[in-house]
């Protein structure tokens, strides 16, 4: 077995492929594949877009097929990978943008170069600049956008497979996506661990000390507390492997607001199967889709809130849209009672 077998078949028992603690991953795996699922009977249509047994013959698929796909159920196993550009139009900065992200505007921390804020051997000398980076993502001070309630959407009507995020600010999870149906590549905020003892603590206890100015020590040993984001340099989180999964059973997949530069999150763009279509929505061509496309590949560039708002109206889920948006703000205004 492969160096990462089994480390991953230990995920997977653990979460299982709908996210699920106590998969029995023999059984309801090969099931997937063997047969199992009820077959749906699409329409002339979507039969047109998916070809003969599945395989498409169609040179070029539309932003409306792909609608057509998911409105029409053909695609119940969607995989989305997301990165700082779905949180943009919610105010917060992606880091590589020239002139407007972090990485450009870090010249007011202490810092020798601008990945040190995500240093460990940083943080433990000096963690003052990435507490102060961290006060300005705290989870209340950003709500999520269009972008974060259409993939709430997708998953309220049972057809998010699973939703691969990079970004840490926790506004997948504020949109009311469960934590099963989530893998946070790059950790967030919502435990720490003691970078000496290694004791675990929830994340309300990091925040009441960041948002008081205060560096968080661990009450056992007065180590430092680190939240479990993952640092250059630091493995990813047990969970990532969940992809040697979720990418091969995926039927169709949807890649949003990423640069797709950061490995290994960007490889798993091409992870699917070769007959399943490809969406990017995002404001520049990148990675794989840019240098090796596929013929089933369809890609939105341009501003990302406009292509998923068009995206929900050939939907038809527009309403449904508003609706969601205006109960989740309602929580949060106190006027949902």
């Amino acid at each position: 077995m492969a160096l990462w077998g089994r480390p991953a078949v230990r995920a997977l028992r653990r979460w299982g492929p709908g996210g699920t603690s106590g998969w029995p991953f023999r059984g309801s795996f090969l099931a997937c594949f063997a047969g199992g699922r009820r077959p749906i009977a699409f329409s002339a249509g979507v039969s047109g877009i998916l070809g003969n047994g599945g395989s498409s013959k169609k040179e070029k698929l539309s932003l409306q097929d792909i609608a057509e796909l998911i409105r029409s159920r053909a695609c119940q196993r969607v995989v989305v990978m997301v990165g700082a550009g779905i949180s943009t139009p919610s105010g917060i900065p992606d880091f590589r943008s020239p002139g407007s992200g972090r990485y450009s505007n870090l010249q007011q921390y202490d810092i020798p170069y601008p990945e040190a804020i995500f240093e460990l051997s940083f943080f433990l000398y000096n963690p003052k600049p990435f507490l102060s980076l961290a006060k300005k993502l705290y989870p209340g001070n950003h709500r999520p956008n269009v972008t974060h309630y259409f993939l709430r959407l997708l998953h309220d009507k049972g057809q998010l497979l699973r939703l691969y995020t990079q970004n840490i600010d926790g506004l997948e999870r504020a949109s009311g996506i469960p934590a099963s149906k989530l893998v946070e590549a790059h950790g967030s905020f919502a435990s720490a661990t003691c970078t000496v003892c290694r004791r675990t603590a929830p994340g309300e206890d990091f925040w009441a000390d960041v948002l008081g100015d205060r560096v968080p020590c661990c009450p056992v040993c007065s180590g430092i507390m680190k939240p479990d984001i993952v640092f250059f340099g630091e493995s990813l989180p047990e969970r990532f492997l969940l992809h040697v999964v979720d990418f091969p059973m995926a039927d169709l997949l949807l890649i949003l607001g990423t640069s797709l530069q950061v490995e290994p999150f960007a490889s798993l763009s091409e992870a699917v199967r070769s007959s399943v279509p490809r969406l990017l929505m995002n404001r520049d061509m990148v990675g794989p889709l840019a240098w090796r496309p596929r013929s089933r590949d369809v890609v939105q560039l341009g501003d990302l809130v406009h292509s998923v708002e068009r995206l929900v109206e050939l939907l038809g889920w527009t309403e449904e849209m508003k609706d969601l948006v205006r109960r989740e703000t309602g929580k949060v205004t106190g006027c949902d009672k």
